[in-house]
């Protein structure tokens, strides 16, 4: 038969005991958690996209053109070939230059590619992008001549020159260098570079001759105005680029992005200035 003392001592050893076993339990589980990945601790947090590689895409955007134009001068040849078998022929005709801006909007696609280099959340690559659309605009310039005289047709005439210039950018394609900092999924990103493009230049004279029997008119104009182009068709341009944008990792290496660019192409043979600002939205795979 076990005393009360003797019951005592049998509990408070046991106690030590549970406790021994519950430190050393413990002890255990924390050397096991430890061990875990980082997940599975619960410390889990932002892991960089892997942005290294070799990458292609296709963009899709809208942009507008400003031209200006610095006074581009129709080929005297033109007016020459207007008047050439006209009476116009007695008057000193000269088309004015089309001076002035412009401003078009277009939709344009193209696509991507290019290659990244990081270096933990530093990122930097090289790119090439290529976009088709219709950018360009045109201006126009008139002069009004007078004959002041009957010509050898016993007629006045007044006669309105126009000159008219114009610029077609179809296809572009700019040469960047790219810094960008990773964070998590997302990969903000500048760049500069140079571009080059295909553009075609049309120059139109115009000769709206109206006719009076007597001096100061009536004058009824003569239809349908003879006109003439000079046209110069896939003239390489150049110039420069730079801009900013986001590409945002999906799954694997499929990326999206988002884009601004400014692109300026400088004067050139016809003097035109062109600048031209794009946003455009993209999607590429990262191999």
């Amino acid at each position: 038969m076990i005393s009360k003392g003797q019951s005592d001592d049998l509990g408070v050893l046991s106690m030590r005991r549970l406790l021994l076993a519950a430190a050393i339990l413990g002890t255990a589980t924390y050397a096991q958690a430890a061990d875990m990945p980082d997940y599975l601790r619960g410390g889990y947090g932002p892991v960089t996209t892997n942005w290294r590689g070799f990458y292609l895409g296709g963009q899709a955007g809208y942009g507008s053109s400003d031209e200006t134009f610095g006074g581009t001068t129709v080929n005297g040849i033109l007016l020459t070939s207007l008047t050439a078998n006209s009476v116009l022929n007695q008057m000193a005709l000269t088309a004015p230059q089309a001076l002035g801006k412009t401003t078009a909007q277009t939709s344009a696609f193209g696509v991507f590619t290019g290659y990244n280099w990081q270096w933990d959340d530093v990122v930097a690559g090289v790119e090439m992008s290529y976009l088709h659309g219709s950018f360009g605009g045109s201006v126009s310039a008139t002069r009004i001549f007078s004959s002041g005289g009957a010509l050898s047709d016993g007629n006045f005439h007044d006669v309105a020159v126009t000159s008219t210039s114009a610029i077609g950018i179809t296809d572009y394609a700019t040469f960047r260098g790219r810094a960008a900092w990773a964070y998590n999924c997302f990969l903000p990103y500048a760049f500069g570079g140079f571009a080059l493009g295909n553009a075609n230049f049309t120059n139109t004279v115009s000769i709206q001759d109206t006719v009076s029997a007597v001096a100061g008119g009536p004058f009824t104009p003569l239809l349908p105005p003879p006109s003439a182009s000079d046209v110069t068709h896939n003239h390489l341009v150049y110039g420069y680029t730079a801009g900013l944008g986001i590409d945002i990792n999906l799954i694997a290496g499929l990326f999206m992005r988002a884009e601004w660019e400014y692109v300026r192409f400088v004067r050139f043979a016809a003097a035109i200035d062109t600048h031209v600002n794009t946003v455009r939205t993209g999607l590429a795979y990262k191999f």
